[in-house]
């Protein structure tokens, strides 16, 4: 991946139903390369999906926490339980004092409390820490430009 491939990324993260040719004006490229080398970043992996970016607060899931739990055993195949849950955005097997960090968005507290209650029928949860964030100053996307060596 080169650093023209870097920059197509970064563009389609900053809007992804630009046209090829706007996306090649904007890398230097003609229309068929931009799309040549869009295609060829699907193919391998890189672009994963696209999707659109959604206001939480829009569509009823303005509350945001992150959700430390404990376990009495190794959670690394329980990807599907917490999977289940659909409060649940995002779950990832942590090292320190958790075994799972997650991310979840509920319109309430209440809401967020019954995610808490259902978290404990998993098995292994032992015990799990919310924390609700009250403001969040910016999320980004990552950056494709980092690590650019080319």
């Amino acid at each position: 991946m080169d650093h023209i491939d870097r920059e197509l990324l970064a563009q389609l993260q900053q809007d992804a139903t630009q046209s090829y040719a706007a996306l090649g004006r904007a890398v230097g490229l003609s229309a068929g390369a931009a799309h040549e080398r869009v295609r060829k970043l699907r193919e391998h992996g890189v672009i994963r999906r696209t999707t659109a970016e959604v206001d939480p607060a829009a569509v009823g899931s303005a509350v945001l926490a992150y959700v430390m739990v404990d376990s009495t055993s190794w959670m690394g195949d329980s990807a599907e339980d917490f999977a289940a849950l659909p409060e649940i955005l995002e779950a990832h097997v942590i090292a320190g004092s958790a075994s799972v960090l997650l991310k979840v968005r509920t319109a309430t507290t209440e809401q967020l409390q019954d995610v808490l209650r259902r978290l404990y029928a998993i098995d292994g949860v032992s015990g799990t820490q919310a924390t609700v964030v009250l403001e969040t100053f910016f999320e980004r996307p990552l950056s494709p430009r980092t690590g650019d060596q080319s």
